[in-house]
């Protein structure tokens, strides 16, 4: 069996837990390997990560150019950064779903994406380049995720919900369905305080916190 090789851009905790998840997928009989982490901090780099070594974009092009990145960052924003500066150095991405997520066959995925275990996914969903869905989410028919779209663990979106590019959706939060006239729809780049409910769309750039979420208010 050919094993893919597989480098992941960042050296926090959450790569630790993408670099498990990739093991993971591994001890189940896919055909996966990680040869490396890459930091962008020069302090970082030459250090080992459980047993992986921690090497500098450039260095990674020359020792696992083979390889295709998976971007272990929570961050959208950072996250899409990290993934152009790994496209512009050569890199392709590769698309990792734990073997045990529930899940039909009528989900799309895109590059880079990560679908770690423990969640269900239901049917006629669209997962953008990039999306991070985190432990034991769940996510309803109809709904989208648009690129670098992140759900912190224990997440649940319900049917009809288009989130747009950039939302961060904090642990724990809820976004109730919408319908196929009406979906809720999360604009760009917003954020879902942790534990919130949403229970209406929310408009483009907005924190929403609270049940049922609101407005973050402004400091003083």
């Amino acid at each position: 069996m050919s094993v893919e090789r597989i480098a992941v851009y960042g050296g926090g905790g959450f790569a630790r837990e993408v670099a498990w998840l990739v093991q993971s997928c591994a001890d189940r009989g896919l055909g996966y390997e990680v040869v490396c982490f890459i930091e962008d901090d020069q302090s970082r780099q030459g250090r080992t990560l459980n047993g992986v070594p921690t090497v500098s974009l450039e260095e990674a092009g020359v020792r696992f150019a083979d390889a295709r990145v998976v971007v272990g960052v929570g961050s959208p924003v950072k996250r899409e950064l990290l993934a152009k500066k790994a496209a512009s150095a050569g890199f392709g991405f590769a698309t990792i779903i734990h073997p045990g997520v529930e899940r039909s066959k009528w989900i799309d995925y895109g590059a880079g994406t990560l679908v770690c275990a423990g969640n269900i996914l239901t049917t006629n969903i669209s997962l953008g380049d990039h999306v991070h869905v985190n432990l034991d989410c769940t996510i309803g028919h109809d709904a989208v995720l648009g690129d670098y779209t992140t759900l912190a663990p224990g997440v649940h979106i319900s049917g009809w919900v288009h989130a747009g590019r950039r939302v961060y959706i904090g642990t724990g939060a809820v976004v109730i369905n919408g319908t196929e006239q009406a979906p809720i729809v999360l604009g760009d780049d917003v954020v879902i305080g942790a534990g919130a409910c949403v229970t209406k769309s929310v408009t483009a750039g907005i924190t929403v916190v609270g049940v049922p979420a609101r407005p973050r208010p402004m400091k003083a």
